[in-house]
C-alpha cells in the first residue's frame, strides 16, 4: 500500500522519547502528591509509549492498570513492553468507560483536548468514590519557542492554512480549573511549577517542540515540502530566541499546571 506523501505521519515515539528524562519528571512530581493508599483500577489518559503508566504502576503495583492514547504507533511501543496491561486506542474526548476508576491520571495530554469547562467535570464524574483525578498540563504557550512557531505560521505561503492553530492548545488559567471542580471535589490541590531545563543548544529546543507542539502546525500544511520549510524557519527563529552560552547550552524554562481532585 502506497501512502500519500501529503498525509501527516503519526506521532514519532523515538523523537518524543529523546527527552524522556525531562518529560518523566513532572509525572514523578504529580504521582508523589497523590494521596491514595491502594487504588485498584487506574487509567492513564494520553499514555503515549507508556512511560508515565510505568511510573504510576511502580507506585501502586497491585492495581489493574490501563493506558489510553489516540496514537497507534505510541500504543504499539507501549504494548510491546507490557503486553499484559490494557491499552486502549481512542481519543480522550470519545472515551466512555463501563465503570469508574479509582485514579484517572493524565500527564501532558489534556491540553490537546478542547472545552475544558465540560471535559474536566465529565472526567471527574468517572472517578470512583474516595478516588482521585490527577492531571499535569504544560502551560508554556507564551514561551520563545511557541512565539517562534506563531511567527513562522504568519508567512503568507501558508498563513491561511494556519489561522488560529496556536489557539488549539486548551490550557486555561489556573483559577479556571478551581472553578470547574471546586463544587464537585471533596478536596482540591492545584499548583504550578516552572522547570528550568538545560538543553544542548537551540536545536534541542527545536527537537523538543517538533515532537509535540509543532505537530499542530505541521498537520495543517499541505505537503512534506511545506512541512520541511516550516521546520527550517522555526529553527531559525528558535536560534534567535535561545542564545547558547559558552558551553553551547541554553535554558528552556517550561511551566506546568498540576491538579489533583479527590472524590
Amino acid at each position: 500500500m502506497v501512502k500519500s506523501k501529503n498525509k501527516m505521519p503519526d506521532w514519532n515515539p523515538d523523537l518524543y522519547l529523546k527527552f524522556s528524562d525531562q518529560r518523566a519528571r513532572p509525572a514523578t512530581d504529580l504521582i508523589a502528591q497523590i494521596k491514595l493508599e491502594n487504588p485498584t483500577r487506574i487509567i492513564d489518559l494520553g499514555c503515549g509509549t507508556g512511560n508515565s503508566t510505568e511510573q504510576v504502576y511502580a507506585r501502586w503495583p497491585n492495581c489493574k492498570i490501563a493506558g489510553l492514547d489516540s496514537s497507534a504507533s505510541m500504543l504499539k511501543q507501549a504494548a510491546e513492553r507490557h503486553p499484559d496491561w490494557q491499552w486502549i486506542h481512542s481519543d480522550i474526548d470519545q472515551w466512555k468507560p463501563d465503570a469508574a476508576f479509582d485514579l484517572i491520571f493524565s500527564n501532558a495530554a489534556l491540553h490537546w483536548v478542547g472545552d475544558h469547562g465540560s471535559l474536566f467535570p465529565r472526567l471527574f464524574h468517572l472517578v470512583a468514590s474516595s478516588g482521585a483525578m490527577a492531571v499535569q498540563m504544560p502551560n508554556n504557550f507564551h514561551s520563545g519557542a511557541h512565539q517562534a512557531m506563531k511567527k513562522v505560521a504568519g508567512d503568507p505561503r501558508w498563513a491561511a492554512l494556519l489561522t488560529n492553530v496556536s489557539e488549539k492548545y486548551g490550557v486555561q488559567p489556573v483559577a479556571f480549573y478551581y472553578e470547574a471542580l471546586r463544587k464537585l471535589a471533596a478536596h482540591l490541590d492545584i499548583w504550578e511549577t516552572e522547570y528550568l531545563q538545560i538543553m544542548d543548544g537551540p536545536k534541542a529546543v527545536h527537537e523538543w517542540v517538533r515532537s509535540t507542539g509543532m505537530r499542530a502546525y505541521l498537520e495543517k500544511l499541505a505537503n512534506d515540502d511545506q512541512r520541511t520549510e516550516f521546520e527550517r524557519l522555526c529553527l531559525d527563529e528558535i536560534e534567535r530566541a535561545y542564545q547558547p552560552n559558552d558551553q553551547g547550552k541554553v535554558l528552556f524554562p517550561f511551566k506546568r499546571i498540576f491538579i489533583v481532585a479527590y472524590k
